[in-house]
């Protein structure tokens, strides 16, 4: 029952598009991660994620939807099999929430899929 302070947990990794777990709650996961640019198109099939930003901008662009835009304290759920391409503006830190069993690039194999996530 430790508190967790983002801003010096965000100070303890540099890399981009590597989520790292911070704690885990009834089967989900509580991840941060900074953000650069675009990521890659993909999809969960089976878990829902949700988006919360912490400090910079992020889109969320969609095939089927507008795409959604968020600032600081802003957040949004993207359901499962949305396809969807996060991009940060040009910077983002966010957390997340997802089930622990969430790939972190879907059924896509990209350079960026990391399989095993860094814990803090």
């Amino acid at each position: 029952m430790t508190p967790i302070r983002l801003a010096d947990t965000f100070r303890q990794f540099d890399a981009t598009w590597t989520p790292h777990v911070v704690a885990e709650l009834n089967g989900q996961q509580v991840k941060l991660a900074k953000l650069e640019g675009a990521f890659v198109w993909h999809d969960h099939a089976d878990e829902d994620e949700l988006f919360w930003v912490v400090s910079g901008r992020l889109r969320i662009e969609f095939r089927d939807a507008e795409p959604v835009e968020l600032g600081p304290g802003e957040f949004v759920i993207v359901p499962r099999g949305v396809e969807h391409l996060p991009v940060a503006l040009p910077t983002a830190e966010v957390v997340l929430f997802e089930p622990a069993s969430t790939k972190h690039t879907g059924d896509v194999e990209s350079e960026r899929t990391v399989r095993d996530l860094p814990r803090l």
